[in-house]
C-alpha cells in the first residue's frame, strides 16, 4: 500500500494559478488510479480529477478546461495544475490512490482563493 503526501497549496487570488503535488511511496505507484478529491467547509467531499494507470483522465464539469491532472510515475507524484481559480475552488485538497477497491488518503492540503 502507498502512502501520500501532498504540498502545493496556499492562498492565491481570483485567477491565478497553483500546482499541486501529490508524491507517493512504494513501486506499485504505477498501478494505482491516482485522484484528487477536495473538501470545503460544510460540504461533502468531491472528486475533482482522476487519472488511471494508463492516463485516462476525467473531470468533474466545474474544472473541465481549469484544471489538469497528470503523473509522473518515474517520480511516484501525480499533479493538479490548476489554473483561472475561482472563489468557489476554496477548499482542503485530499490526494487518493486506489487500487483492488482499496482506498489510500494524503492528509490534505489547503487552497483558499481569494482577493
Amino acid at each position: 500500500q502507498v502512502q501520500l503526501v501532498e504540498s502545493g497549496g496556499g492562498l492565491v487570488q481570483p485567477g491565478g494559478s497553483l500546482r499541486l503535488s501529490c508524491a507517493a511511496s512504494g513501486s506499485i505507484f504505477r498501478f494505482y488510479t491516482m485522484g484528487w478529491y477536495r473538501q470545503a467547509p460544510g460540504k461533502q467531499r468531491e472528486l475533482v480529477a482522476a487519472i488511471t494507470s494508463s492516463g485516462s483522465t476525467n473531470y468533474v464539469d466545474s474544472v473541465k478546461a481549469r484544471f489538469t491532472i497528470s503523473r509522473d510515475n518515474a517520480k511516484n507524484t501525480v499533479y493538479l495544475q490548476m489554473n483561472s481559480l475561482k472563489p468557489e475552488d476554496t477548499a482542503v485538497y485530499y490526494c487518493n490512490g486506489r487500487r483492488g477497491g482499496v482506498d489510500t488518503w494524503g492528509q490534505g492540503t489547503q487552497v483558499t482563493v481569494s482577493s
